[in-house]
């Protein structure tokens, strides 16, 4: 990847999850599906037929490609909802609220898009999760867009460089498919039995 390329809005999901994973995945071309990878996958194969529709007074559209000049972003939103003037990005995830900010990123993202593209402010979308078939709202506050420019920078350079970061052991490895690539904890050994030399 070169300076002039750009960045998938997901990569910065899977960044803000465990920076090591978004290298495997994105520089390495590493990935492993487990339970939770399928069940997405199958939620946004379902998720990314084309089409628009009206829904009482919101047009909705689905699987649009999305693509900022200034932060050098590209991908495939899931939906994308207009109401008044205003627009809406709107993610789909597998299971429950989620416990962790990724999601609320890749939102955020996909509201600078659509901000770039359509010149409109965007102040709100949504994360729809399936398994509760409810959805959480995502303010895109000033604080959120901060931390989702820093993460577009830190995921640019991440693709420029190839520079790995290491793998950290946390309570999300649990679930992530990648885990036996890794191996954090074996890290984690090695790092102080080499303390111990």
């Amino acid at each position: 990847m070169t300076e002039n390329d750009y960045s998938p809005i997901a990569a910065l999901n899977q960044y803000a999850y465990c920076p090591h994973r978004c290298w495997r995945m994105f520089c390495m071309g590493g990935f492993v599906d487990n339970q939770y990878t399928i069940e997405g996958t199958s939620l946004h194969d379902r998720v990314h037929t084309t089409g628009e529709g009206q829904r009482e007074d919101t047009w909705q559209v689905r699987a649009v490609w999305l693509k900022s000049e200034r932060y050098r972003l590209i991908g495939k939103s899931d939906l994308i909802e207009e109401s008044d003037g205003q627009w809406f990005p709107v993610e789909y995830k597998r299971g429950h609220r989620g416990e962790f900010d990724n999601d609320k990123l890749q939102v955020c993202a996909q509201a600078l898009c659509i901000e770039e593209m359509t010149g409109q402010s965007v102040t709100l979308g949504y994360i729809y999760y399936a398994q509760s078939h409810q959805r959480q709202p995502v303010e895109i506050t000033p604080e959120l867009r901060q931390q989702a420019i820093a993460t577009i920078e830190a995921v640019h350079h991440i693709l420029t460089t190839g520079e790995m970061p290491p793998a950290v052991y946390s309570p999300r490895c649990k679930g992530c498919s990648l885990y036996s690539q890794c191996l954090p904890k074996a890290a984690d050994k090695v790092a102080r039995y080499r303390e111990v030399d």
